[in-house]
């Protein structure tokens, strides 16, 4: 979903551990993707915003790291 200046994601698990692991997946594909995510968790839940501050807005960075993580399977 596009929200002002940002892609924007919720997702919803069956706990903490499954929303930690799934921000831990994120981490290492951000990483290797050289772009990081804005992002919270509150116990099973996880919202990841992605723009390139840089250039104030969404650009194909962010969209190649949210097909990625989409990507991810989702478990919990």
């Amino acid at each position: 979903m596009l929200d002002g200046d940002a892609i924007v994601r919720r997702y919803v698990f069956s706990g903490f551990p499954a929303a930690w692991a799934f921000m831990s997946r994120v981490a290492l594909l951000a990483e290797r993707h050289d772009h990081h995510p804005d992002w919270r968790n509150s116990w099973n839940r996880v919202e990841i915003r992605l723009t390139t501050h840089d250039t104030g807005g969404v650009t194909a960075r962010d969209l190649d790291l949210a097909r990625a993580i989409d990507a991810i399977p989702a478990t919990g």
